[in-house]
């Protein structure tokens, strides 16, 4: 009787308070915010106007990166080849421009075509091929790569003058890297809540099989997903060219696992069902932020790399953490 009186006692939990909520969805946020006052407590040049629009620079290729992993992630997949792509689409851009001798519009679309065929077959072998989208991104990493190596001869290519614009500025405050990575930011927040796909990317994160008994094409919207994350990163690859001014064959090499990062610290959880647009906007930022603060502090490049080590297995752990408390 007393076990019974007990129990009917206990007050149901109730909901969370509506900052406990908003700290949830937000937290990336909040940490960026801390973390910039840190840093410009800590060194006098880091809210300087020009080292502002340094670190956003920084975050351009990254973010750009991010957008379209934002997509596999919240599916429940994962895309290696990400960073392997945008230097084969930047090689393909400034050979097709230069040595083929097509005009650079004509040599971008072709570029960005190649970005996309490189998500669709990694799509291919993932939905039709059943390999594991760690296993097909991998390949797709080293064939990408290679192919890079193999039309470039080892070698960096000039960029079309016309494309090398993208890394320049408008006016004196607004660079362009920084635009592209606006817009493309903005693309990614309508595709995930405007669009079918978008929904569809939630579902199948959730519950692939309970998504595939509603009526979604899961081997098509896995088509869509990986395709728009190989255009993205030949967007990210053409920007970070026009930056060098050159397409490297070796450029972005390590990109890809920035771009994962960006979308865990900006709170999409690697299971899959869950991820923002604004979110991984917020991560890569924090990356940058992190990268541009400890430059400025003088610390070894060897351990900066602990230190964001350190932060993402932070960010993954809070994830885990917060998944276990809504169980």
């Amino acid at each position: 009787m007393l076990v019974s009186t007990n129990v009917l006692q206990r007050k149901p939990p109730g909901r969370k308070p509506p900052a406990a909520v908003w700290l949830g969805e937000n937290g990336a946020l909040v940490a960026l915010v801390v973390l910039a006052v840190a840093l410009s407590l800590l060194s006098g040049d880091f809210l300087t106007v020009t080292n502002l629009l340094n670190v956003g620079v920084q975050a351009a290729v990254t973010a750009i990166l991010a957008f379209g992993a934002t997509f596999v992630i919240i599916t429940g997949g994962i895309d290696l080849s990400v960073g392997s792509v945008a230097a084969l689409s930047a090689i393909v851009l400034a050979w097709t421009a230069t040595d083929a001798g097509l005009p650079w519009p004509l040599a971008t679309v072709i570029a960005l075509a190649v970005g996309l065929s490189c998500g669709l077959v990694n799509a291919a072998l993932i939905a039709y091929g059943k390999l594991p989208p760690f296993i097909a991104t991998l390949a797709m990493l080293g064939v990408a790569r290679g192919l890079a190596l193999v039309i470039s001869q080892g070698s960096p290519i000039a960029m079309p003058e016309a494309v090398s614009h993208l890394g320049d500025t408008i006016g004196d405050y607004l660079p362009v890297p920084v635009v592209v990575m606006l817009i493309m930011g903005l693309i990614t927040a309508v595709i995930l809540s405007r669009t079918y796909s978008g929904r569809a990317m939630y579902a199948i994160g959730g519950n692939e099989e309970a998504a595939r008994l509603s009526g979604i094409n899961v081997n098509r919207q896995k088509l869509i997903t990986y395709a728009l994350a190989g255009l993205f990163a030949a967007v990210a690859g053409i920007v970070l060219a026009s930056r060098l001014a050159s397409a490297q064959p070796q450029a972005a090499a390590g990109y890809e696992l920035d771009a994962i990062a960006a979308v865990v610290i900006g709170g999409a959880s690697l299971s899959g069902g869950k991820g923002r647009a604004f979110g991984t906007f917020v991560g890569a930022l924090i990356l940058a932020v992190l990268r541009n603060g400890l430059n400025l502090l003088s610390v070894s490049a060897f351990w900066q790399q602990v230190v964001i080590g350190v932060v993402i297995a932070l960010a993954v752990l809070l994830d885990t953490l917060r998944r276990r408390g809504t169980n």
